[in-house]
Order: C-alpha cells, then structure tokens, then sequence
C-alpha cells in the first residue's frame, strides 16, 4: 500500500464545492497550512502527469485511495478493469525529478493544494489543479485577486482605461491576475507590476508566450508571480487557452473583461467565472467597434457595468470580507481507503446507465442501487482507460 496518507494528501480530499453563489466565490474547504515531504512532491507529481489523469481523476483517485502513492501503486490494476490493455503511462520518478530540478533552475518551485501559497478561491473547485508551478512571490498568490482581461487586437482607448483600471486597483490592494496575451492581457500586467500581478501560462513555464512578451514576463516573475499547471516544458496549443482562462477566473474574486468581440476568449472566461460563481464586470463600448460586441452582450446578460475601478471595489470588497477562511481539515484516511473490486454485475449496471450525455455521478448511484465507493471505483477504471470524459463538476459522459 506505501507510506500512509499525510495531511497534505488529505488537502485533495476535499468535498465538493459548487463555488456558485456571491458568498461562496472566494470561500473554500479550507485545511491546516501543510507541506509536503520530497517524496510526497514527487509521488503528487508523478500522479498528475500520469496519463489519462486530469485534476478531477486526480481527487477521485487521492478520495479512494487516501494518497498519491497508493493511487500510484493501482493505476494498472484500475485501468485494466476499466479495459485497457495497457497500463497508463506514469512519469518514473526520475522524470519526476528532472522536472523539478529544471523548475528550480528557472527560478520555480511547485506548490501544492493545501500549502501556503495556493490561492484559495482557487482551492474552492473541483478541477483545481494539485500542483502549481511558480515563479516569482508566493505571498501575492493568496492576496485577494481581480482578473481583467479582453481583446488582443484591443484600441488605443481600451488599454489605456484597461491600465488605468489595475492601476487603481493595486492602489486600492487588489492583486491583478491575466493571461500574459497582447493588448488588454498586456497593458493590465504592466499597469499592476507596482501593485501586484500574476501571469498564468496556457503552456509550461519554460515555453512562455507570446514572444513579444518575455521581458514582461520576467517582471513579473521578479515583482509579482507568473503559474502554471502544465509540464515545464509544454508548448501551449490551442485548447490550452480555455484550460488557462479558468484559472485566470478561479484566482479571482471577480473577472473584468475591458473589450471583447462577439467570439472570443475572454467571453470563454467570463462564461467560466460566472460557472465558478465569480462576479463578471464589463465595459462598455462603441455599438460601432466590434470589440466591444461581446462587453456590452456582457452587460445586457447581467454583467455589472464598469466606469471605474470603484465599481469593482464596492462590489468585492465585501465578498472578500466573507470569505470562509475556517480550518475544517478531512477526516483521517483510515485502511478503508483501500477498496476492494466491485462485482461485474455493478460494472455492468453502471456501464448501462453511462452515455454520451452528461450524467451526474450522485444518479448513477441512485439508479444503478450500488455503493457510491463501488461507483466511484468504477469510473475511475473507465477513466484511466480513456474511456470517460469529466464535462463538469459532478458529471461523467462515456467516451465513444
């Protein structure tokens, strides 16, 4: 089975937490300030960049089995049930460790979920990832956080009230987190460095992009923070970007997005914010300039119009001062966290009731009459077989 579970294994196995509603967006089940050993790190690491294992999978496999290591120790036997025939490429400790002496010499180091450090509205959800690679000052990280982001080919006129905004908002104590993109991303960064700003890579943060942006990129790492989720030395691809943006929303309290066309990336993190039950800001703009189609769509959906960085403020400084910052640590991973095998009469129930169509786990359950345990064991057999997609919070669809 491994050495048993630490506390900071147990910081995964948090219940889940819609994040919706004003009161919920900067709370979280939070746990005791936790640390892990070199070996609990890497055993984190390994799991996460283990293929077919995303940040919901994960919590599921950290839930049953009560640590990395033993989740580790059963991703062959998990997915060959699930029906692979091939074990799920797991990261040797060796790769594990290059990694994280590469990010060390870039000035890096990884933060896990649970540590000091990790951003709290972040923690609240469900896809959060375990571990965090950054660079630059973890104190800012856990500093209440406003995201602005917006058009790349943005005008004159929004990136200077998009700079005079993060501005107003580091005087007035807000960290400003963004995506490092050209246009708004960019004049938001650059505005903030003095107050405080965080950089969130769709890639590794050894690939930073854009180009254009790597002496602004350094800045930042040295004043601020710059993160990611991804391997050190990804490059980022188009369906990274989406994967950055909710984390650009999850740091935050509230997302402002300055201008933004009818399709774009930034309407994506403001339909992901309002998901994580974050405020949406939006400013208003020209019917005239494409760019502000999607900021006044934005508003006419419900969005809080924004003038000043005053109409930030009033709305989430309460939200802040509410926050649920209480110590409610898990219960202790006892030898229950070692599950046996369910039948095949439960697989194949379950597998009856799995479709396309998202389902939500807690009707799988109810429907199929069996253990939730058994339910969750089963899924995370079609999971490590890439044969389950993880939609959304609570859901599963099958993969055909």
């Amino acid at each position: 089975m491994g050495y048993p579970p630490s506390g900071a294994d147990q910081a995964a196995r948090m219940t889940k937490h819609s994040g919706r509603g004003r009161e919920g967006a900067g709370a979280r089940r939070a746990v005791p300030d936790l640390l892990l050993s070199d070996e609990q790190r890497l055993d984190w690491l390994r799991l996460i960049r283990t293929e077919n294992v995303g940040p919901r999978t994960f919590r599921a496999l950290i839930n049953q089995f009560g640590g990395a290591r033993a989740a580790l120790e059963a991703l062959p036997t998990l997915a060959r049930r699930g029906g692979r025939l091939m074990p799920p490429q797991v990261p040797s400790p060796a790769d594990a460790e290059k990694e994280m002496a590469a990010l060390a010499r870039l000035g890096g180091r990884l933060v896990a979920l649970g540590e000091t450090g990790y951003p709290a509205p972040l923690a609240a959800l469900d896809d959060a990832p375990p571990l965090l690679a950054v660079r630059g000052r973890t104190e800012v990280l856990i500093q209440p956080m406003v995201a602005m982001v917006g058009a790349r080919n943005a005008s004159a006129a929004g990136r200077s009230f998009a700079a005079r905004l993060a501005r107003d908002l580091g005087a007035a104590g807000w960290v400003v987190v963004s995506g490092l993109a050209r246009g708004i991303d960019t004049a938001a960064h650059e505005a903030s460095l003095d107050g405080g700003t965080v950089g969130v890579f769709a890639g590794g943060l050894a690939k930073p992009y854009p180009a254009e942006n790597l002496a602004l990129i350094e800045q930042i790492a040295e004043r601020g923070a710059v993160v990611s989720e991804m391997p050190l030395n990804w490059e980022p691809r188009a369906r990274d970007f989406p994967r950055r943006n909710r984390l650009v929303s999850g740091m935050a309290l509230g997302v402002v997005v300055v201008e933004a066309a009818e399709r774009s990336g930034s309407l994506i993190t403001a339909r992901l914010a309002a998901e994580q039950g974050r405020e949406v800001f939006a400013v208003p703009g020209s019917p005239l300039d494409p760019r502000a189609g999607g900021t006044n769509r934005l508003i006419k959906q419900g969005a809080a119009l924004v003038t000043s960085a005053e109409d930030v403020i009033e709305v989430l400084t309460p939200i802040a001062a509410r926050r649920d910052d209480t110590i409610e640590a898990p219960p202790a991973p006892t030898e229950e966290m070692a599950p046996g095998q369910p039948g095949e009469d439960v697989r194949t129930r379950i597998l009856e009731l799995l479709g396309p169509a998202p389902t939500p786990i807690d009707d799988l359950v109810r429907l199929s009459a069996c253990d939730a345990r058994d339910v969750q064991i089963v899924l995370l057999e079609l999971d490590l077989a890439g044969r389950l997609d993880r939609p959304g919070t609570g859901l599963v669809a099958l993969r055909l």
